[in-house]
């Protein structure tokens, strides 16, 4: 594979699995203290990578889920926020500027406090009641937060009896390294064409629904924009009837995800639409890949997973097809701001 070291991602990977019965542990520890509530405050991309899991408690489960902007509690505060509650703080350097502004007041208030760390030496990877370390870098970040917030919302739903086959699910989770490495193999024959569609236009519509839309939502602003200055539009299937739909025109490039849970019908909406408008439309399916002895119910669980493990062979072909590497920045921790 290009520019890829599995074994690499294979330690990755196995560390954020590793981290589950910590994790489990943690949240049983936090729930027995009668914690009432859980915020998720990440910032920025880490932030996004929580969306899953938010979703997931707030639709099965009758346990309180927040997902906030620290930069904005910090000013304003939350009246949900309270010594009582469990805050789940991701940031791959730790070093996060809001979060760490944040992490304060979160003290003063009684919060139990979760960071989810690159790095242990830091002001996150020092500063939580339970600190989380599993070193990854941006290529191999998003399988890794998006696991360990899962396995979070799945111990909540344990706890609180929401939940009929937490071992099966969990059992099935822990064979994800080694199958996202073999989805990554798998598709490496394909990742060129789709950095070709990608680097054919300065301007792209993505779009997603149900538990995969935080990853278009992620791809678009984080790695296009971020990492590759490309012009996007994330919008939410729900919302692209509703304004963005407008905006479709010939030679207009579309970028649909789909995965596999009950709302892959909007992301099919869009699928119908789009073609009548313009020839340029990419559609990105987790149903594609093969995950032998992984159940419908968790695949549809993990299809931001399976997403984000895919694009990152896409994205590894896009920064050597346009000269442009990823790392490369003008202002993001280059300038003052």
């Amino acid at each position: 594979m290009l520019n890829f070291d599995e074994q690499r991602f294979l330690r990755i990977q196995s560390g954020a699995a590793a981290l589950q019965k910590r994790l489990e542990a943690a949240i049983t520890s936090c729930l027995s203290a009668g914690a009432e509530n859980i915020f998720f405050l990440g910032t920025g991309g880490a932030a996004i990578l929580m969306q899953p899991a938010v979703q997931l408690l707030q639709r099965r489960s009758r346990f309180p889920a927040f997902i906030d902007m620290p930069a904005e509690l910090v000013i304003t505060g939350s009246a949900n926020l309270t010594e009582k509650s469990i805050v789940v703080m991701p940031s791959l350097s730790g070093t996060t500027k809001e979060s760490v502004a944040l992490l304060g007041k979160l003290k003063e208030i009684g919060a139990k406090i979760i960071t989810l760390v690159g790095n242990e030496e830091t002001p996150l990877g020092k500063g939580g009641d339970h600190v989380f370390v599993n070193f990854a870098e941006d290529d191999t970040s998003c399988e890794s937060f998006y696991l360990q917030s899962l396995f979070i919302a799945l111990a909540i739903m344990k706890h609180r009896g929401e939940i009929a086959n937490y071992e099966q699910v969990i059992g099935e989770l822990s064979k994800l390294p080694e199958l996202l490495l073999e989805v990554k193999r798998a598709y490496e024959p394909k990742a060129e064409a789709f950095a070709k569609i990608l680097a054919g236009s300065d301007y792209h519509i993505v779009t997603g629904a149900g538990n995969v839309w935080p990853e278009a939502f992620y791809y678009g602003m984080c790695i296009l924009e971020e990492m590759q200055w490309i012009r996007t539009r994330p919008v939410h299937a729900s919302d692209f009837f509703h304004g963005t739909l407008e905006l479709v025109e010939k030679g207009v490039s579309v970028i649909l995800f789909k995965g596999e849970d009950e709302l892959r019908p909007l992301a099919e909406r869009v699928q119908n639409f789009v073609p009548n408008y313009t020839e340029k439309l990419a559609v990105l399916d987790t149903a594609e890949f093969a995950l032998p002895g992984i159940s419908p119910e968790v695949r549809a669980l993990i299809s931001p997973i399976l997403l984000a493990t895919v694009l990152e062979r896409i994205s590894a072909h896009l920064e050597v097809m346009r000269n442009h590497p990823l790392t490369t920045r003008r202002y993001y921790k280059r300038v003052a701001y």
